[in-house]
C-alpha cells in the first residue's frame, strides 16, 4: 500500500501531503475556538486527545515503516566478526586492490585493478546491488570477466544504489567492498 502510494505520488507529493495534513492538525483547534460556545473542559479534552493521537499515531507509522525496511542486522554474531575483523583488514590491504564501479544504460561495470594498475587476478566474485536502507531491492547480478572489466546487464530503478562486493584473491584472501557514491549510483528516471 505505501509503496503504491509512493509511486503515485512521489517524495514531493507525500512531502506535500503531509505538510498539509499537519498545517490542519496545529489549525483544527483554532476552528474549535471560532463558535460562539464558550471554551469548556470538554472542548479541551477533545483538542489535546485529538492532537495527542494524531502524534503518536505518526509515530506508529514511523516506526513500523522504519522496522519492515531495514532489518539492522549486518552480521549474525558481531562479537566472532570482530575477532577476526583486524587480521582480515590487514591480509586485504596487502591485496593492494581497488575497485572502481560505474552503472550506466543499463550496464553494471565493476574494474578491479591491483596496485600497478592492472586487472587483478580475481578467481572468484559475488556482487550484490541494492539500497543503502533495505534488503527488499537486492539483486545479484551475473557478472562476466569482459577485457579488464567485470559487467553485468542490469536495470535498476530510480533511487540510491550500494554495491557490495566480494572478490576471493589466488591465495585465498577474500576482497570485500562495499561501494556507495560511484558513477550511476544515483539512478534518475
Amino acid at each position: 500500500m505505501w509503496q503504491q502510494l509512493y509511486e503515485t505520488l512521489g517524495p514531493l507529493g507525500i512531502s506535500l501531503m503531509l505538510v498539509a495534513l499537519v498545517g490542519l492538525v496545529l489549525f483544527l483547534p483554532f476552528l474549535l475556538f471560532l463558535g460562539r460556545r464558550p471554551l469548556n473542559g470538554r472542548r479541551v479534552l477533545t483538542i489535546f486527545v485529538g492532537l495527542f493521537t494524531v502524534i503518536i499515531g505518526a509515530n506508529l507509522v514511523m516506526a513500523v515503516q522504519a522496522i519492515s525496511t531495514f532489518p539492522g542486522l549486518e552480521v549474525k554474531n558481531s562479537y566472532v566478526a570482530s575477532q577476526q575483523f583486524d587480521a582480515a583488514r590487514e591480509a586485504q590491504e596487502a591485496l593492494g586492490w581497488l575497485a572502481e564501479p560505474s552503472y550506466d544504460a543499463g550496464a553494471l561495470v565493476l574494474k578491479i585493478s591491483d596496485r600497478q594498475g592492472l586487472p587483478a587476478p580475481v578467481q572468484a566474485l559475488r556482487v550484490t546491488i541494492g539500497r543503502p536502507t533495505q534488503k527488499r531491492d537486492d539483486v545479484t547480478p551475473e557478472m562476466r570477466y569482459s577485457g579488464g572489466l567485470w559487467v553485468a546487464d542490469l536495470a535498476l530503478a530510480p533511487g540510491a544504489w550500494v554495491i557490495h562486493l566480494e572478490a576471493d584473491a589466488p591465495d585465498g584472501t577474500v576482497f570485500r567492498q562495499r561501494l556507495a557514491n560511484y558513477p550511476g549510483s544515483i539512478v534518475s528516471r
